[in-house]
């Protein structure tokens, strides 16, 4: 037993010689995997969806309650001046509805049709139409809408229709309550609430009153053509808009026309005529229904484009409270120098002005005026005040030349320059003057101050056109591509809008920036919006301003503008004891007009004006919608006129005092001076009295000088009559015909370079 035993011990023991087997693991099944992920992803799909019901839930308990007045009073906004009176309402005077048995069968049928086919098949939502827009935009990379005509209404009158407030929250509430709604209302009554809601352009809320003021009918009156487009509107208002925009007015409307005949609702031959029918017919003149709205059209006009482009708030549909920075009196005011002959001697009616008052201290847009004499009842048209189109000639100058130099050369006021013959640099096109004559070496103060133009250009070379891009930059001016011809004239073939070029609005600005000490400020019509809730939005308004130059820069060219309204060619725009600054600006006619134009007086297509004092900037443009319509003699005087009276008006208010000069800078006699700058003076050359010959001289010609602008000024205090310039002269000039036509050279530059300003001689004293 003992051996047995011990050999089943030693056996127990011994090793064998082999491994021991590990147990295999089971091979798992590919049926089995995708078992196993379908279940993830089918428990993953089950929290989603838990988590997206109670979010969606969790937004749903916050809506808003179902408030009948909301869903039939049109969302109408206020707009409030600065001293928080309600200047105009957009949207209660011009509405008219109709009830649920007055709906005609065509509106509903087009309706329907083109905004949603299922409408009286679904609950408030529409699964399908939701899951087919989502496939289309998948698709396209569009964004097709898949809201019902009874969301669309819960958004009109509870919801703001920006795009940022287009968010996941929103959505679900306006859904919520869509559903709710159809519970409580019928379909007829929501179709009727949607008719008499929706914003159907120019001012005008609901489809009954579109009706009546689109083509003097009821909506039951109407023809097919006219039903679709009325049905159509709502989709974008402005867009559609059969006055202002015909072309994409007709494509809408062809939509909903084919829309009904793909639904069953008309025939093809009803469809036919229908399509065939101008966009325009039957169409009537528009009112605009408020005898105050006149004053302020396009000053409304920027405060609705500001609100839409800084939140995407619809000022027609989301019903918010405005407060803008019109100042009412100013702004009534301009609008009576303008529009009446109680201030201003105008030549006929169909002179056009624009102007802009900005604040100084704030770039508030105070009051502006872009058109005189405007069709009764035009809404929102065309704002001259902030177009670039025009030339604002030598009121640039300032901006453009002499800023820079102050700022990037540190010259001095008594810093001389020749006024010789001078071509523009790289060309054999002549820098002309007025009088096609040079007056030789002056200073830079009396250079600007009797707006001579070689100088200028000189000037532009001499700081280089990248440093006269950066100084313009600051002050929110650009030209697609600046030329040295820009040194004298806004002129620019691209203007992308408002983008390129100077218009009234943006010279105002600028000019601002001399006024208040080297700061810019955007201009701005609105400060804050309020909302039907409460809420407000200020930030997207406000404006802090930023430096745009030294402070020396701003007061020497003050310093120097005060000289061009006292003694220079601003001399019209003097008002007695103020304290402001002014540079005058006009264009030129090329030779062909001259000849077309053919008259014995000065003409020009364009006069400005542009001044200051610490408070307030103003830039008037005045001129022709036809610019080959002359400007002619005197009435160059009429922007200056413009200025004088409403600069007077808005200055009586407020405290009249004289900017102080700033540390960096010393007077020696009448000149201006940066610290340790001033040298010994050199004496003036002799001016020259004429010359019909030009030269391609483009060397360096400054030198300092100590002179003053008095000491320099001999030659154009000359006794002789003044030769008519062949181009152009500005309103201190005296009228006179030309005895033998003067020759003027071609030019060929694509910014024609304007003529312009004659200083005051002894014949024409200066007017005050």
């Amino acid at each position: 037993m003992s051996n047995e035993s011990g050999s089943r011990a030693t056996r127990h023991n011994k090793p064998t010689g082999t491994k021991k087997k590990k147990p295999q693991k089971k091979k798992k099944s590919f049926g089995s995997v995708f078992l196993k992920i379908l279940l993830g992803f089918v428990f993953a799909g089950c929290l989603l969806f838990l988590g997206g019901v109670g979010l969606f839930w969790s937004y749903a308990s916050n809506a808003p309650e179902l408030d009948e007045k909301r869903l039939e009073s049109a969302n109408s906004s206020k707009l409030f001046a600065q001293n928080g009176e309600v200047f105009q309402e957009i949207g209660t005077e011009k509405r008219e509805t109709i009830t649920a048995t007055e709906i005609p069968k065509l509106l509903e049928d087009a309706i329907v049709s083109v905004e949603d086919r299922r409408f009286y098949q679904h609950i408030g939502v529409d699964p399908i139409r939701i899951v087919g827009s989502a496939l289309s935009n998948a698709k396209t990379g569009g964004m097709q809408g898949g809201s019902t005509l009874t969301q669309q209404l819960i958004k009109l009158s509870f919801f703001s229709t920006a795009a940022s407030d287009q968010t996941l929250k929103r959505k679900a509430q306006e859904a919520w309550m869509a559903v709710q709604l159809e519970k409580e209302k019928s379909k007829q009554e929501i179709l009727t609430y949607y008719i008499n809601k929706v914003y159907m352009s120019n001012g005008l809320y609901g489809m009954q009153t579109a009706s009546k003021a689109f083509y003097d009918k009821t909506l039951d009156e109407l023809t097919l053509a006219e039903t679709a487009l009325i049905a159509g509107l709502p989709n974008a208002p402005s867009y559609f808009d059969p006055y202002a925009n015909p072309e994409n007015a007709k494509e809408r409307r062809d939509i909903v026309l084919f829309t009904m005949k793909d639904n069953g609702k008309i025939t093809d031959k009803e469809y036919q005529e229908a399509i065939n029918t101008p966009i325009d017919a039957g169409l009537k003149k528009l009112n605009s229904g408020s005898n105050t709205w006149k004053y302020y059209d396009n000053y409304i006009k920027e405060v609705i484009d500001e609100v839409e482009r800084k939140t995407g708030v619809n000022v027609y549909t989301d019903g918010v409270e405005i407060h803008t920075n019109i100042d009412l009196e100013a702004q009534r005011r301009l609008y009576d120098i303008v529009n009446t002959d109680q201030y201003v001697a105008y030549p006929d009616n169909e002179m056009q002005v624009a102007a802009t008052l900005v604040d100084t201290e704030t770039g508030k847009v105070t009051a502006q005026i872009g058109g005189r004499n405007i069709e009764e009842g035009a809404m929102l048209g065309e704002n001259l005040a902030t177009n670039t189109r025009r030339d604002l000639g030598s009121t640039v100058k300032p901006i453009t030349d002499y800023g820079p130099a102050f700022e990037f050369e540190k010259f001095s006021t008594a810093k001389t320059i020749v006024d010789e013959p001078y071509n523009y640099k790289g060309t054999n096109i002549p820098v002309m003057n007025w009088d096609n004559r040079y007056m030789g070496t002056m200073t830079l103060r009396q250079a600007l101050v009797e707006s001579r133009n070689v100088p200028a250009a000189k000037l532009f070379e001499e700081v280089g056109a990248d440093n006269v891009a950066d100084f313009l930059g600051r002050l929110n001016i650009r030209y697609e591509v600046i030329e040295q011809a820009n040194s004298i004239s806004s002129n620019t073939s691209v203007q992308e809008g408002s983008k390129y070029g100077i218009s009234s609005l943006k010279l105002a600005a600028a000019y601002a920036a001399f006024a208040n000490g080297g700061t810019y400020y955007e201009p701005q019509y609105v400060n804050k919006i309020v909302f039907e809730d409460g809420s407000e939005e200020v930030e997207a308004f406000k404006t802090t301003g930023k430096k745009a130059m030294e402070e020396t820069t701003a007061y020497m060219i003050t310093d120097i503008l005060k000289g061009v309204i006292t003694s220079g060619t601003g001399s019209n725009a003097m008002i007695n004891g103020l304290y402001q600054a002014g540079k005058t600006g006009t264009s030129n006619y090329s030779d062909e007009d001259i000849a077309r134009i053919n008259s014995p007086y000065a003409v020009t297509p364009d006069s400005s004006f542009a001044g200051y004092t610490k408070t307030y900037s103003l830039a008037v443009w005045t001129g022709y919608n036809d610019q080959k319509t002359p400007i002619v003699g005197d009435n160059t005087r009429i922007a200056s006129d413009v200025y004088r009276e409403l600069m007077q008006f808005v200055s009586a208010s407020v405290v009249n005092s004289d900017w102080e000069m700033p540390k960096g800078l010393s007077r020696i006699g009448n000149e201006l001076y940066f610290e340790g700058q001033y040298v010994k003076p050199v004496a003036p050359s002799k001016p020259k009295e004429t010359t019909t010959k030009t030269s391609s001289t483009e060397s360096s010609t400054t030198v300092e000088s100590t002179q003053s602008s008095e000491s320099s000024t001999s030659s154009s205090q000359s006794t002789e009559k003044p030769v008519v310039p062949p181009v152009e002269s500005s309103s201190e000039a005296p009228i006179v015909p030309p005895t033998t036509p003067p020759t003027v050279p071609p030019t060929s530059s694509s910014v024609v370079p304007p003529v312009e300003e004659i200083p005051p001689v002894e014949e024409t004293p200066p007017t005050t």
